[in-house]
């Protein structure tokens, strides 16, 4: 696989980086490269946690050191839960946190946001993005994720969209079809309320991407925001405040509950 800048974060993929140092020893990485028939730049991807090992190289290394299988067993736990390990850095403890929100304050400038996807919607974005084999749980764990929205007491949801969102073409019109009647679906449930920054407002605070706002009902509200794969969450009080007053920038562009479910239901019309 190719190697990302930052380690994964994922606890099976940092277990393998450990056992690989341990075992490696004295040895350098150029010797055991070399030993094993791989290039000293996977050796050192490896130890860091930057990559992602396949069978083979964990056979090898376990006829290498003759450690009774340990890096195959390893590589199985890291292929069953996969889909965990190429979730963004930062991306965990955000679910974490979004489970455990009073309020949710979302926006989306293309897209909409995983919160309101349809299963079928968040397969063709997980297409786009992730390996054909791991993209089924990846999609069952976005699923998942929507439980906290029809729970007794659901969190308080604001999710505004940019009306280029609605617009965006994703999986043909069977697919939109379905996504635009969820949101209208959605918009009417009294703990969620969907507006919309139509394309003629001026340009906006938006413009610079997505953004999410977790508020609780004990504790400081946190941010979280991606980009070039890689997700943050900001609990730096004046960061967060940033934030909330980025989101209220946007929202002034944006239309009335009414007027923007009006708006979905003439582009669902339009498909």
């Amino acid at each position: 696989m190719v190697a990302q800048r930052e380690p994964y974060e994922f606890p099976a993929i940092r277990a393998f980086a450990t056992e690989l140092a341990a075992w490696r020893g004295t040895m350098s990485k150029v010797e055991l490269a070399e030993t094993l028939g791989y290039t000293p730049q996977l050796i050192s991807q490896l130890e860091a946690g930057k990559n992602i090992p396949s069978r083979k190289f964990s056979e090898d290394t376990d006829t290498l050191f003759k450690t009774n299988g340990l890096f195959v067993r390893l590589w199985k736990l890291i292929t069953e839960t996969r889909h965990l390990a190429a979730l963004p850095p930062g991306f965990s403890k955000y679910v974490q946190l979004e489970a455990e929100a009073s309020a949710i304050r979302v926006f989306g400038l293309v897209l909409i946001q995983g919160l309101l996807q349809t299963e079928a919607y968040a397969r063709e974005i997980l297409l786009t993005i992730q390996q054909p084999d791991v993209v089924d749980q990846f999609v069952a764990s976005r699923m998942e994720r929507q439980a906290v929205l029809k729970r007794e007491k659901p969190p308080r949801l604001w999710a505004t969209f940019d009306e280029r969102a609605l617009r965006c073409m994703v999986g043909g019109p069977d697919v939109m079809r379905g996504q635009l009647e969820f949101l209208l679906e959605a918009s009417r449930r009294a703990h969620i309320m969907i507006e919309v920054v139509p394309q003629d407002a001026d340009p906006h605070a938006g413009l610079e991407g997505d953004l999410v706002l977790l508020s609780f009902d004990n504790e400081p509200d946190v941010a979280y925001t991606e980009a070039a794969g890689h997700g943050q969450v900001v609990e730096d009080p004046i960061g967060v405040s940033d934030f909330h007053v980025r989101y209220d920038l946007i929202r002034g562009h944006a239309l009335p509950v009414a007027e923007s479910r009006k708006l979905i239901e003439s582009i669902l019309e339009s498909l």
